[in-house]
C-alpha cells in the first residue's frame, strides 16, 4: 500500500455528491450518510488525516458549478487539501472531458492525490487501474447522456398526455394537490387575470394595465413566487411592469390549453436556455379549466398590436395604433395638438427617425379631419353590407356548434366515468377472488380515483358552463338591439372601430385605403 508520508502533512477532502436522478431512485448505495460512512473508514484504515468533507446534494454530475466543488477547488488553491477522495469517480464528475481535465492536468499540477475507492482509483499508485480511468470517465458521461435521454423523453411523454411538467405554475394557477401534473385555478390570482383581459378590452396600453394594478397595491407574481428580488437590481418589489401584463395576455394557458416545450437545454452539458421554433410546440386543448375564454383571448391578440405606441401621457385618438403608411408600410402616428390652433397632425415614423436622409415623406394629414372622413366611410359601408339576417344566422349556427361540442364532451367524460368505476369494481372482484394481492389492489384503486376525481371534477365544470343559459328568444332581441345601435354610429368607440379596422394606409397623394377585418 502507498505510504502517505511521502506526502507532506496529508489532508484529505472528503466529497461527497448526490443527485436528484440518485434520490427519486431512493437509491441508498448513493446516499450521503452512506457515501461519508465509506470515505470515513478508508480514512481512518489508511491513516489519512481529513481536512472537511464537502458534500453537494441535489446536483447533477455534468454540472460543475456546485457550491461545496468549489469550496474545496479553493481549499486545494489555498494549499489546506492535497489528498481528494471519492466513493467512485462518478462522485467527483460524469463529463469525461472536465474529469479528465482535472484528473490528467489539475490534480497533477496542484500535488493533489485524488482516490476513487470503489474503482480502485489511486493516482499516486501505478497499478495498471489508472490506465483505464479515462474509458471509466467516458462510461460515467454516456451514464450521464442515457439519463438525459430518459428524462427528457419522460417529460415529453407527459406533455404529449396533456400533463403540466413545469416547476413553477403560471399566474393565476395552481398546482392541484391531489395530482401535480393538472392545474387548478388560484382563485384570488384568476380574478386579477380577468381583470387584465377586461382592461385590455377597453382599449388599455399594458403599461397603463400595469400602472393601474401598481397604483392599486395589487400583489404581483413575484411578489406570490417569493421571488428574491434583490438579485436584480433593475427589479422593483411590487411593481407591475408592462412587460408581465403582456405575457399574461398574450398566453393562452388562461384558455384552458396547455403549451408546453417552448424551450430547452442545449444539451445535458450546457445548461443555456434556447427557445424552440413553434412547430416544435407541443400543445394539448382542454387539460384544465379557462380563466378566458377563447373568443375573448383572440379578440385581445387583434388588439394588442394596435395599441402598441400609445402613449398614456398624451391625449388619445380615435385611430392611433391603426395608421400605416401606404409608401414605407412604417406606422404613422398622431402628433401632440398645437397649443396656439388646437391643431393636431400626422406624421410618418420613418420619416420622423430618418428626416435628414429623406427616406420617406410627412404624410401630414390633419388628424381631425382624416377622423370624420374615414367614420363616415365606415357607416356608409356598414349601412350598404352589414346584413342583420345573416349576422343572426352566423351567430346561431355558432351557438348551435358550442352547444353540439359541449354536448360530445359531456358524453365523452361521461363514458370515461363509468368506464372509471367498472375498472374499479372488477379490480375489487379480483381482490375477493385472490387474483391480485392487497398492495396491487391499493395501487391500482388509488390510481383509478385519482382519475375519477380528475373526471368527476371536468364533467361539473362542462355542467356549470350550460347552466344559466339565456333563451333563444332573448338572445336575439339582444343581439338585434346590437346591430341597431352599430348601425347607428352614434357613440364611436376604440373597442367598436379596432374591431372594425385591421389597418388604416395614408398615401402621400393623400389617398387613403381602409383595410377591414371583415373584407376591403
Amino acid at each position: 500500500m502507498f505510504n502517505v508520508e511521502n506526502i507532506v502533512n496529508p489532508s484529505a477532502a472528503l466529497y461527497i455528491r448526490l443527485s436528484s436522478e440518485d434520490k427519486e431512485k431512493q437509491n441508498e448505495s448513493e446516499s450521503v450518510t452512506n457515501q461519508r460512512s465509506i470515505l470515513l473508514r478508508y480514512a481512518k484504515t489508511n491513516n489519512i488525516r481529513v481536512y472537511d468533507i464537502y458534500i453537494d446534494d441535489g446536483f447533477t454530475g455534468t454540472n460543475f458549478d456546485r457550491p461545496s466543488f468549489k469550496r474545496m477547488i479553493d481549499d486545494i488553491e489555498s494549499k489546506k487539501v492535497n489528498i481528494v477522495i471519492t466513493k467512485d469517480m462518478s462522485r467527483l464528475g460524469r463529463d469525461y472531458i472536465v474529469t479528465g481535465e482535472l484528473m490528467e492536468k489539475y490534480f497533477p499540477s496542484k500535488g493533489v492525490r485524488y482516490i476513487a475507492i470503489n474503482d480502485g482509483i489511486d493516482t499516486f499508485i501505478d497499478n495498471g487501474i489508472n490506465e483505464i480511468t479515462p474509458f471509466k470517465a467516458v462510461i460515467n458521461d454516456y451514464y450521464a447522456r442515457d439519463i438525459s435521454k430518459k428524462i427528457r423523453s419522460s417529460l415529453q411523454a407527459k406533455m404529449k398526455d396533456g400533463k403540466f411538467v413545469g416547476g413553477r405554475t403560471p399566474y393565476g394557477y395552481d398546482k392541484d394537490s391531489k395530482n401535480k401534473n393538472h392545474l387548478v385555478v388560484n382563485k384570488e390570482q384568476g380574478k386579477v387575470v380577468k381583470r387584465i383581459y377586461n382592461l385590455a378590452l377597453s382599449g388599455l396600453t399594458a403599461y397603463k394595465i400595469a400602472s393601474l394594478l401598481t397604483k392599486e397595491k395589487i400583489k404581483t407574481p413575484a411578489q406570490h413566487y417569493d421571488f428574491d428580488w434583490r438579485a436584480n437590481h433593475n427589479y422593483k418589489y411590487g411593481i407591475w411592469h408592462s412587460s408581465t401584463v403582456k405575457d399574461i395576455l398574450t398566453n393562452r394557458i388562461y384558455t384552458g390549453d396547455l403549451i408546453q416545450n417552448k424551450r430547452r437545454k442545449v444539451n445535458y452539458k450546457v445548461k443555456k436556455i434556447v427557445y424552440n421554433n413553434p412547430n416544435e410546440h407541443i400543445i394539448i386543448e382542454n387539460t384544465h379549466e379557462a380563466i378566458i375564454d377563447k373568443e375573448t383571448f383572440n379578440k385581445v391578440q387583434k388588439l394588442i398590436p394596435k395599441n402598441v405606441g400609445r402613449n398614456e401621457k398624451k391625449e388619445h385618438f380615435l385611430l392611433e395604433g391603426l395608421l400605416y403608411c401606404g409608401d414605407c408600410g412604417h406606422r404613422i402616428s398622431v402628433m401632440p395638438r398645437k397649443k396656439n390652433n388646437n391643431l393636431c397632425y400626422t406624421d410618418c415614423n420613418y420619416n420622423r427617425t430618418y428626416r435628414k436622409e429623406k427616406l420617406c415623406t410627412p404624410h401630414c394629414n390633419n388628424y381631425d379631419k382624416l377622423e370624420a372622413q374615414i367614420l363616415s366611410s365606415l357607416k356608409e359601408i356598414c349601412l350598404k353590407y352589414v346584413d342583420r339576417n345573416k349576422i343572426l344566422k352566423e351567430v346561431n349556427n355558432k351557438k348551435t356548434k358550442k352547444k353540439e361540442k359541449t354536448k360530445d364532451e359531456v358524453l365523452i367524460i361521461s363514458n370515461r366515468i363509468d368506464s372509471i368505476n367498472n375498472n374499479l369494481d372488477e379490480i375489487y372482484m379480483d381482490k375477493l377472488n385472490k387474483v391480485i394481492d392487497e398492495d396491487r389492489f391499493v395501487r391500482i384503486k388509488s390510481k383509478l380515483e385519482k382519475e375519477l376525481s380528475v373526471a368527476l371534477e371536468e364533467q361539473k365544470r362542462l355542467l356549470d358552463n350550460n347552466k344559466n343559459k339565456i333563451s333563444e328568444k332573448t338572445e336575439e332581441e339582444k343581439m338585434n338591439k346590437y346591430i341597431n345601435e352599430f348601425l347607428k354610429f352614434d357613440n364611436i368607440d376604440r373597442d367598436l372601430i379596432v374591431n372594425l379596422i385591421d389597418k388604416i394606409e395614408i398615401f402621400e397623394d393623400k389617398k387613403i385605403n381602409i383595410k377591414l377585418t371583415f373584407g376591403n
